[in-house]
């Protein structure tokens, strides 16, 4: 996951503004990031509206692959924006009781670790207590696919899912399924460290 997921000013006029960032939003992949300004725009629309002002957001610069904060925040939660990378927008925000375990992720994906094997090594480190776990339910809120519109700092035809990690839990503890079930909460990797329930408006 990138979790999964990982939503904002210029000075041109603003009709020149908008067109070239709409242009930019709707190109195919390139390794130019928007604006900072566009760029938290977009990663703070997967949060519910009361959240977005205070969340802290990681983005990118021009030249930098690596996430880099564009603005930090007083509130629980930390956004990522959408990597200009890749081809289909996806934008993530987690609590901030995360932090140790995503920010761990993205250390051992930069450092080449890849697949499962990213797993593998922060479980064992949730197992020696070198990551503590979130000892209460964490939400995460992603928005995949569809284009962001600069102009109108709406992100259309995207699609929400919405994750509680309860680290450890099972079906057992949870009374939930741990098979996917359409129109339903479901149980995602039940008895690791990152075990979280899903949820979709569209399920």
């Amino acid at each position: 996951m990138r979790i999964v997921h990982a939503l904002f000013g210029v000075a041109l006029t603003p009709l020149v503004l908008a067109a070239q960032a709409t242009q930019a939003a709707k190109a195919a992949p390139t390794s130019e990031p928007l604006p900072e300004a566009q760029q938290i725009a977009a990663a703070v629309l997967a949060l519910p509206v009361e959240f977005r002002e205070s969340a802290r957001v990681l983005g990118y610069r021009s030249g930098n692959s690596k996430l880099v904060p564009l603005r930090e925040g007083s509130g629980a939660f930390t956004c990522l924006a959408a990597d200009p990378k890749e081809k289909d927008f996806h934008v993530a925000c987690y609590h901030k009781s995360m932090e140790p375990f995503m920010a761990r992720g993205r250390e051992l994906r930069a450092s080449g670790v890849t697949g499962e094997k990213v797993d593998t090594v922060r479980f064992a480190e949730v197992k020696s207590g070198k990551i503590v776990m979130p000892k209460q339910p964490a939400s995460l809120y992603q928005l995949f696919g569809g284009t962001f519109d600069p102009a109108t700092g709406t992100a259309t035809g995207s699609k929400a899912l919405f994750v509680i990690y309860i680290p450890g839990a099972t079906s057992a503890t949870t009374g939930l399924s741990d098979k996917p079930v359409q129109g339903s909460p479901w149980l995602m990797f039940p008895g690791t460290p990152k075990a979280h329930i899903m949820l979709s408006p569209k399920m």
